[in-house]
């Protein structure tokens, strides 16, 4: 998933390439073969929920000047001038996705990495850190394209006030402010794992 997302044009494709990697990540905790390798993988999943769905609810908002969803990375240039509330959630969100803290993307990880290294897998984390470190490249392509390109494409305004609900809440699950759900969310994945072992 990281490498094919590496040379994506398409924001879609890669997010779609993106959900690959992240599902790896998540067979990372379940490979460890504990309750704590489960829980992890519970609670990566609902982060990782978070995070995609509040991405793609940031790219089905743009539309261009004729309506059209827009396809291209390159469609999202100078978004931060032009769209800058929409700039910062996906910037969120691609950040969170590459793992980078205080965001709650790099909680999920460290957890899932913490289980393969505590069952002996140590070198499964290590393959995991990596494809991470290949994955954060494609992530803050976004982000550069959104803040320090010019802008190409008009936009038009988006009339869904329930998707901008739903965008600003997945924004703030994965902002520091969501490690305030992870004691709930542990007991609720730790409940869970405990029924497969």
């Amino acid at each position: 998933g990281a490498f094919g997302a590496i040379g994506q044009a398409n924001i879609k494709r890669l997010l779609a390439y993106s959900s690959i990697n992240n599902v790896g990540f998540a067979l990372v905790g379940l490979a460890a073969g504990t309750p704590e390798g489960a829980a992890a993988t519970m609670t990566y999943m609902a982060i990782y929920v978070a995070m995609t769905l509040g991405s793609f609810l940031v790219v089905l908002q743009m539309r261009d000047a004729e309506g059209r969803p827009v396809e291209t990375i390159a469609s999202l240039s100078g978004l931060s001038q032009s769209r800058p509330g929409l700039a910062l959630a996906l910037a969120i969100f691609m950040f969170s996705l590459a793992g980078i803290p205080p965001l709650l993307g790099f909680y999920a990880k460290f957890v899932v990495f913490d289980a393969a290294v505590a069952a002996g897998y140590w070198p499964l984390a290590a393959i995991g850190i990596a494809a991470s470190v290949i994955g954060a490249f494609y992530y803050l392509k976004v982000v550069k394209t959104m803040y320090f390109d010019d802008a190409a494409t008009p936009y038009a305004a988006s009339e869904s006030r329930i998707e901008y609900v739903l965008l600003a809440v997945c924004a703030l699950i994965v902002s520091p402010l969501g490690y305030f759900l992870i004691p709930t969310l542990g007991g609720v994945s730790q409940l869970a794992a405990k029924a497969l072992f």
